[in-house]
């Protein structure tokens, strides 16, 4: 039995959107406690947009896959 297309859709948007969000609100809540005097000259930028999230998004994906993050390593903690 194939799920239906509103299915389909709805869980692209959960699993595209929800850690998008993460990465935006993570984001507003960190880098202005982080960066006060960079955020209030402007060098720093106080919010993101939903494009720059997915950017940072990738950019994190890519780092983590590259450095093995992501995939358990026998032995790790022994």
């Amino acid at each position: 039995m194939k799920p239906k297309l509103w299915v389909k859709i709805l869980l692209a948007v959960i699993f595209i959107g929800l850690p998008l969000l993460v990465v935006k609100l993570l984001w507003a809540w960190t880098v202005p406690d982080l960066f006060p005097g960079a955020v209030q000259q402007g060098l720093v930028a106080r919010s993101i947009s939903w494009f720059t999230a997915f950017k940072l998004s990738i950019f994190v994906s890519f780092v983590a896959a590259v450095t093995g993050i992501s995939s358990a390593k026998k032995g790790a903690g022994t």
